[in-house]
């Protein structure tokens, strides 16, 4: 049989050799050559975390072009094609697309399972049941159960069995619990999760009971958790994961378990040989290099969707009925009604106690009027591919944090802070890093705590100490940027749910992002209940006294009124 050279064909392997064992064996050995092809029993190619579809300059080059070329090549062993989750989001493209244009492609790959990804709910349930309706192989999802619709979540396949080249396999797809923190459009309250192991217990016993000689379980989920997986399940023969983007292959407790890079630019040849009753694995890394022509459907597939785009920025996320100040003057000087509503939308994405963004997100340096809203619009206020992430932060720190966003005023500097669930004041006048008055500062309708353990949305670039903000550098992260959403997304999806609360769009699936209502608090952030108003709904906030110059007056009241409450609890004490 031909083999797939790095110089033949583009491609190639794992130290030119390949990965073998059997799944009783604990020593992974490395076989110098090829198994004999002609007495394969099955192959699988595996995949998982695919969002950029363009090619890169540095090796592996990948790209969906290349990659579907160097799927092709194998296409005489009758693989059987397996994806472990996240398409549809975050890339340049899927922002404008939704991930639409991931659809042909990924059908164009002849896939034929997979396993739900977090980020294939950024967009909503509802938009994902419609690009189900499109795809051409079923998703999986065996531990979440949907309570709305009593279903597994997305209507996943809770398990199954196929006979392919001979060999019965049983599916079973699973995910880890943490992910499911981060779903902005979907409450977890409405989610029942079962733990992965519990299940896969389960399953692989009723898989066996029906004639399954191979199990796998398709997975989206840490390392640390595939792991647990493979040491705790007995029947499970094979672990196709996803989540984590490095690539690797391990055995553990006798089960393997195979993550395959991501972005098109790495997958994995899984030669499964049956050998009197037990099973032999051969596992090989292929790379996607440059030199590997690229298919000229799924090119064209791509060049459609990038022609598409001014159709696409066209699109009214919503009619706003005030004006959206996004001039460099205001966001970098006070507090905006732009940056308002942007941090209200990282509220509602992560449920922290506050949120802090520096204004230099914030670029499109313009009055946008009172009208549609279009996602041009979204996109000239935040061009960049931001993560949003939760950090845990002490009132002291936060205080360091505030200092720093004020340092620099009244330069137009992009430090400069616009928050949710927080009010401060600072004085112009002072010396940097002593603006901020601390008996101004109110958290969650709350006098700071400087010792009290915070819960902080903010920005992958802030959270890396950038803009100044170096005290986030060592704060605890609730949770890893491969789980995070982006800010464009989470803007756009406050947008979604403004038009559901207004009904002007239906939310079939009974999800949505909650939204933030009026508060007589500033820094008080409340989450709509099933009875709130249309009315209490904040589609566009006005300016609300988050942010504030304290003049000396002030500065002497406050003092006063910490005194009096310090006072008052003293007067407690001795009670």
């Amino acid at each position: 049989m031909e083999d797939l050279s790095a110089q033949e064909e583009g491609c190639s392997s794992l130290s030119s050799d390949f990965i073998s064992g059997t799944k009783n064996d604990d020593t992974p050995r490395f076989d110098p050559a090829s198994p004999d092809e002609g007495q394969i029993d099955l192959v699988i190619l595996h995949f998982n975390d695919v969002y950029e579809v363009e090619s890169r300059k540095e090796e592996p080059a990948g790209g969906a072009a290349r990659f579907a070329t160097a799927i092709k090549k194998f296409s005489f062993l009758n693989p059987l094609i397996i994806f472990s989750g996240d398409c549809l989001n975050p890339s340049a493209l899927s922002v404008i697309t939704k991930g639409k244009h991931m659809i042909p492609i990924l059908n164009a790959l002849g896939v034929h399972f997979a396993v739900f990804g977090n980020h294939e709910f950024d967009f909503g349930l509802d938009l994902l049941e419609e690009y189900r309706k499109q795809i051409q192989f079923p998703w999986f999802l065996s531990n979440v159960q949907d309570k709305v619709t009593s279903e597994p979540l997305g209507h996943g396949i809770i398990k199954t069995i196929v006979t392919w080249n001979g060999v019965q396999i049983g599916f079973m797809g699973l995910v880890e619990e943490d992910w499911l923190d981060t779903l902005a459009t979907i409450n977890k309250s409405n989610l029942n999760y079962v733990d992965y192991v519990k299940v896969a217990n389960e399953l692989s016993v009723e898989l066996k009971a029906k004639g399954a000689e191979v199990i796998i379980a398709m997975t989206h989920m840490k390392w640390v958790n595939d792991i647990r997986l493979a040491q705790s399940t007995e029947g499970i023969d094979l672990v196709l994961g996803g989540h984590d983007h490095d690539y690797g292959i391990k055995q553990v407790n006798g089960t393997w378990i195979v993550k395959s890079g991501s972005d098109f630019r790495n997958f994995t040849r899984i030669n499964i040989k049956k050998v009197g009753e037990a099973f032999h694995y051969t596992f090989r890394k292929i790379d996607v290099l440059q030199h590997l022509e690229e298919d000229t459907h799924i090119q064209s597939i791509i060049q459609d969707s990038a022609q598409n785009l001014q159709t696409l920025l066209k699109e009214v996320l919503c009619p706003i009925d005030v004006e959206l100040d996004g001039r460099v003057t205001t966001v970098r000087r006070v507090e905006s009604n732009l940056g308002n509503l942007v941090t209200n939308a990282m509220l509602e994405a992560t449920h922290a106690d506050l949120a802090l963004l520096n204004s230099g997100t914030l670029r499109s340096n313009r009055i946008h009027p009172i009208g549609n809203f279009t996602m041009h619009d979204l996109l000239s206020i935040l061009p960049f591919m931001d993560a949003l992430l939760v950090v845990r932060i002490t009132g002291e720190r936060l205080l360091e944090a505030l200092e720093n966003g004020v340092c620099r005023y009244p330069a137009l500097d992009g430090r400069f802070p616009q928050v949710a669930g927080i009010e401060f004041g600072f004085d112009p006048n002072a010396e940097p890093g002593h603006r901020i008055l601390r008996d101004s500062v109110k958290i969650q309708g709350q006098y700071l705590r400087r010792k009290h353990i915070y819960r902080l949305a903010v920005k992958e670039y802030l959270a890396n100490g950038k803009d100044g903000y170096v005290m986030f550098q060592d704060c605890p992260r609730m949770f890893g940027t491969e789980t995070a959403q982006m800010l464009f997304t989470v803007v756009m999806n406050h947008f979604e749910s403004i038009k559901i609360v207004r009904g002007t769009k239906q939310c079939c699936s009974g999800h949505r992002m909650s939204l933030v209502t009026k508060s007589k608090s500033t820094s008080l952030i409340a989450f709509e209940t099933r009875t709130d108003e249309q009315e209490a709904i904040i589609a566009v906030p006005g300016i609300e006294g988050r942010i504030c110059h304290i003049s000396q007056d002030m500065k002497e009241h406050l003092q006063q009124i910490r005194m009096e409450r310090q006072e008052g609890f003293l007067d407690l004490l001795l009670i």
